[in-house]
């Protein structure tokens, strides 16, 4: 059963999982509070740097679980919520008010679709980019509840949805504070998981793959989707993504090697 909400609020529920976010979470929640009636924030179980305080403070249900993987916390956040309308946040995104504005309208609409899609804006070392790869970076955050599920993908979770997406033009903003030292990192650890999925899904990449899909992902991101208007940055987005690209197929290459050592 929905649970009712002043007449000021709209029938959402906010979904967040979380670990150590003291120094970025507050603008998340300051963004939605006050105009949803719920917020559920899903927390690691090692979570110690005072993030259920702050959470707490603006009204957050706060639950401590285990980490499972961005897929499975995030469901386990969705199965809690309580509102005909769900949508999800990580801790160092914010709602502008233009795409809370058009929120409003959307879900108040009779026949409205199963969910909406939305722009996600990053700022990257003091920039916001808005060219290549990272944008407009739609991201489906918003729907009614039932009709999403995410994948159990460990990394690079998608939104399973069942039915119709429609598309909203406010954007949503990310915060990206982290260094690049800690894009490097993330790279070894984001690409792993990937070499490990195309494992169980039985996955080949030949020598050729290896040899174009980097230079194609630099080509598309720095030219084709402009991203050398976004100065050094969209320089190094557009490298930083063939990098990636080059390193997980990679990594699948020497796990196949591994297999057939005579290949």
């Amino acid at each position: 059963m929905t649970t009712p909400q002043p007449a000021s609020q709209l029938p959402v529920s906010v979904c967040i999982i979380a670990g150590n976010e003291a120094q970025r979470i507050r603008h998340a929640l300051e963004s939605i509070a006050g105009w949803t009636a719920e917020i559920i924030v899903v927390l690691n179980d090692d979570v110690n740097d005072g993030t259920d305080k702050i959470a707490e403070s603006f009204g957050a249900r706060i639950f401590r679980e285990s980490w499972k993987g961005f897929g499975p916390q995030k469901n386990s956040a969705v199965a809690k919520a309580t509102q005909d309308w769900l949508l999800n946040l990580d801790a160092d995104e914010e709602i502008t008010p233009a795409l809370r504005a058009e929120i409003q309208r959307a879900i108040s609409e009779p026949g409205a679709p199963a969910a909406f899609s939305f722009p996600r804006l990053t700022q990257f070392c003091g920039r916001w980019i808005r060219h290549g790869d990272w944008y407009p970076d739609r991201q489906t955050r918003l729907w009614r509840r039932g009709q999403v599920r995410w994948s159990d993908a460990q990394v690079h979770e998608s939104a399973q949805v069942n039915g119709t997406v429609g598309k909203l033009h406010g954007e949503l903003r990310h915060h990206l504070t982290e260094t690049i030292d800690h894009q490097i990192r993330k790279i070894a650890t984001y690409t792993e998981a990937f070499a490990r999925a195309a494992e169980e899904q039985n996955r080949r990449v030949s020598g050729f793959d290896l040899l174009t899909r980097p230079g194609w992902r630099f080509v598309r991101s720095y030219f084709f989707r402009r991203g050398f208007l976004d100065g050094w940055q969209g320089i190094y987005i557009a490298w930083m993504t063939a990098f990636y690209t080059a390193t997980r197929y990679a990594k699948i290459r020497a796990a196949q090697a591994a297999k057939n050592p005579s290949r």
